[in-house]
């Protein structure tokens, strides 16, 4: 009994497996073709260009800042990144 159900089942699969599946072919739609081109517009009128405005003042030189201090020689300095929130 055990080995009919095992062949019933591998015949089955080899079956289902052998089936002839069509293949899917998706036909583009035509490109749209533009019509006849519309008659051409009035010209613009022709004005005078208007004039540039006055330039603008240039900053004053802003202050400088102190001088840090230096590191001692031989420190190391390791930073670790904050850990990521758990979701």
């Amino acid at each position: 009994m055990k080995r009919s159900m095992l062949m019933l089942a591998m015949l089955a699969a080899l079956g289902l497996s052998a089936c002839d599946k069509p293949t899917v072919v998706n036909v583009p739609a035509p490109a749209p073709v533009p019509g006849p081109a519309g008659p051409t517009g009035a010209t613009g009128q022709t004005g005078q260009t208007g004039s540039t405005g006055a330039t603008g003042e240039t900053g004053g030189q802003g202050m400088t800042g102190a001088t840090g201090k230096t590191g001692d020689s031989g420190s190391t300095v390791i930073v670790v990144p904050p850990a990521e929130p758990s979701r």
